[in-house]
């Protein structure tokens, strides 16, 4: 029985949890930075090009929770992001 586990191909599919993940944490951090009056567009952008994280404020935990992400993930997200908001916006 044991050897059957072995002769078997598993299938790995990303959580849509993981994708929520993303959006929740970067709107976590966005409301952060606004709050604590930071421009968050820019913070962001430094974070996302220099990886040091002394561009999150700590406010609501932001800083700590950017950090679970990696920056190649976050682009991602984002560029997915804009890419269908405006694929959608034409198709209108």
């Amino acid at each position: 029985m044991a050897n059957e586990t072995f002769d078997q191909t598993m299938m790995f599919q990303a959580k849509a949890e993981d994708e929520l993940a993303t959006s929740d944490i970067l709107r976590t951090v966005y409301e952060a930075l606004k709050e604590k009056g930071y421009n968050p567009i820019n913070q962001l952008v430094g974070y996302l090009l220099s990886g040091d994280p002394a561009y999150i404020t700590s406010h609501k935990n932001a800083r700590s929770l950017i950090r679970r992400l990696e920056r190649d993930d976050l682009l991602e997200e984002l560029v997915r992001f804009y890419l269908e908001s405006h694929d959608e916006e034409k198709s209108q």
